[in-house]
């Protein structure tokens, strides 16, 4: 004799207007996955089911790809690395929201400073020389590692894992940041030339912070750069009598020199995290 539960009609009626308390609900579509009987006795419209599953199907199986991923792919990007790049966390909304309020605010502090007539003590531009360099360094920052990124350890075990993720996120950050400051250069006072020497350090730091994460977490090797050009900046200035001596011809020289050695020494050092070193890009004990 078949003693098996079914639900009442009452208990249907409720759960088809929507009457049922949550727990309820789970409990008798619990009762509804394992029983035919009663998924017979629940009544629906079948036009309106199959255009649900219809439109499930779409979203599941044709996800509509984000904003930049389809600019990426109108530019020739392939469609895979286009929609890894839009997962970067440093490309979220937030950052990038953040690096255009910082780029407007030094530029309007640099309007601000020449309209004062305080050129004298403090140039223009310093503000927005110093700080236009460091702005990719927080991206990349933010943008690979297993304490950044939701994903690292599903996509870790993807082709696209080790020196291919970091070094496409590090360019598509830095690409982002240097449009986004080299939209903002012609609104500066001041030369053209002397507005755009913000370019070269930028380069060079961000190979620096690259060339660092071969041995410390992104994370480490960005803040400690970010302090030591602040520091560099304010010491260079004070020594010299020059508040703009780290954007001299000399010094952008330097600054090109060292982006083109640490840019191979940066590809020659891939191996170390296609290894799986260093220890930065492995998922902790607890998952995180």
């Amino acid at each position: 004799m078949n003693t098996r539960w079914h639900l009442p009609g009452e208990l249907i009626e409720r759960y088809t207007t929507g009457r049922l308390e949550p727990v309820q609900v789970m409990s008798v579509e619990s009762h509804l996955m394992g029983c035919a009987r009663c998924r017979e006795a629940v009544p629906y419209e079948r036009e309106w089911l199959a255009t649900g599953w219809e439109r499930i199907e779409e979203v599941v199986d044709r996800p509509r790809p984000r904003v930049a991923a389809r600019l990426l792919r109108r530019c020739g990007v392939p469609e895979h690395v286009a929609v890894f790049l839009a997962a970067t966390p440093a490309l979220a909304r937030g950052w990038l929201v953040a690096v255009a309020a910082t780029v407007a605010s030094a530029v309007a502090v640099a309007h601000l400073v020449d309209s004062e007539g305080a050129a004298r003590t403090v140039h223009p531009l310093l503000f927005f020389l110093a700080v236009a360099p460091v702005l990719p360094l927080a991206g990349i920052a933010l943008a690979y590692g297993p304490r950044v990124d939701p994903v690292h350890e599903t996509q870790a075990a993807t082709p696209m894992a080790g020196s291919r993720s970091l070094l496409l996120r590090a360019l598509a950050v830095l690409v982002c940041a240097i449009v986004l400051t080299g939209l903002a250069t012609p609104l500066l006072p001041g030369p053209p030339g002397l507005a755009a020497a913000w370019l070269l350090p930028a380069l060079a730091l961000t190979a620096t912070t690259l060339a660092l994460a071969t041995r410390v977490a992104p994370q480490v090797s960005a803040a400690v750069l970010v302090a030591a050009w602040f520091g560099a900046v304010v010491a260079a200035g004070e020594l010299t009598g020059d508040r703009l001596a780290l954007f001299s011809p000399a010094a952008q020289i330097l600054y090109g020199a060292a982006t083109v050695l640490l840019i191979p020494f940066v590809y020659l050092r891939r191996a170390r995290f296609d290894s799986g070193e260093p220890r930065w890009n492995q998922p902790s004990a607890s998952g995180t």
